[in-house]
């Protein structure tokens, strides 16, 4: 049998290629990207989307073959998103927003516009931080907070448990933005009849003159005074609270009361120390500061109200 002979073909035409790739991916590829760099983890935006972890894992794949580049580096918890997810993030989020406003459906990477929630130390949720807010609370925003750790509070952030958090120290990682809130200044303090009988020494023979006063702390292992005697006095701590109690208003209380000496934030006590319910023990010149962070998910959240708190406890916090 004979066979027909090919056609003649041109040596420099190139050969057929196949079918070419989709221009642009899938929609609902970069919706789970916008819930993933939202979120800041495969898991957290499954639930938001209603989505196995392996599913969201798989779109994401397909997505990172589709652009021929990788848009989350994988961490022990979490993902972080590369600089080519920020610039696509920033392309997409307000198209696919208008889109999910249109349809009726919540944007990308949240089950609910609203309310904002914001967690952060019970003491600074308190005392500045939501006096700071009321104003929006009258306007309409409405808050969930969760007062608590700063670790499990990431954690949870993270997982979007949390819209925004008031972090003791700055995040690890790319996976959350952090911007500086407030600086807190520790004190040591006591009631004056307490102060009466052992700043003098405290002056003349350093720290050893406290042994015999009653520590109020806030935690067993002391964490806040055992950072004070480091930094001021150039000496680890040796003593055990009389008290620890995990709420540093109940330390105020307990001080001011006469129950023994503590180291405080300075905002914490300073109606105190003005009225003279309390005063200072020691007055160093280099007194230790710890920087308090407002933390949140990269990307823009589509609720208009997280905006509004962000900014309003940034403002705020300039006069802490």
């Amino acid at each position: 049998m004979r066979h027909s002979e090919p056609e003649n073909r041109d040596p420099t035409e190139a050969a057929d290629p196949g079918p070419a790739p989709a221009p642009h991916p899938d929609l609902n590829l970069l919706r789970t990207f916008l819930a993933v760099y939202r979120s800041g983890s495969f898991t957290a935006a499954g639930r938001l989307l209603g989505l196995s972890q392996p599913t969201v894992t798989t779109q994401m794949r397909a997505l990172e073959r589709h652009t021929g580049r990788e848009l989350f580096q994988r961490l022990p918890r979490g993902v972080a998103p590369t600089a080519v997810a920020d610039e696509l993030a920033a392309r997409i989020a307000a198209p696919l927003d208008a889109l999910a406003e249109a349809a009726g459906h919540g944007s990308p990477g949240r089950a609910r516009p609203e309310p904002v929630h914001l967690a952060g130390p019970a003491e600074l949720l308190a005392t500045r931080a939501l006096p700071a807010l009321a104003p929006l609370v009258s306007r309409g925003v409405r808050l969930r907070v969760t007062p608590g750790l700063t670790d499990p509070l990431l954690d949870e952030l993270r997982a979007g448990r949390h819209d925004l958090v008031i972090a003791t120290s700055r995040p690890r990682g790319r996976t959350l933005a952090a911007v500086p809130l407030t600086d807190e200044e520790f004190v040591l303090v006591a009631a004056p009849d307490v102060a009466d009988g052992c700043r003098e020494r405290l002056a003349a023979e350093g720290p050893g003159a406290l042994h015999a006063v009653a520590l109020i702390a806030y935690a067993e292992d002391l964490p806040i005074v055992r950072r004070y005697w480091r930094h001021v006095f150039g000496r680890r701590l040796n003593g055990r609270a009389a008290v620890s109690v995990g709420d540093l208003r109940a330390v105020l209380a307990l001080v001011a009361a006469g129950a023994g000496f503590s180291v405080l934030p300075r905002y914490l006590c300073a109606g105190e120390l003005a009225s003279g319910a309390l005063v200072l023990l020691h007055e160093p010149e280099d007194a230790p500061i710890n920087t308090s962070f407002l933390v949140r998910r990269p990307g823009t959240s589509d609720n208009p109200h997280v905006a509004l708190v962000h900014d309003r406890l940034l403002r705020a916090a300039r006069g802490w």
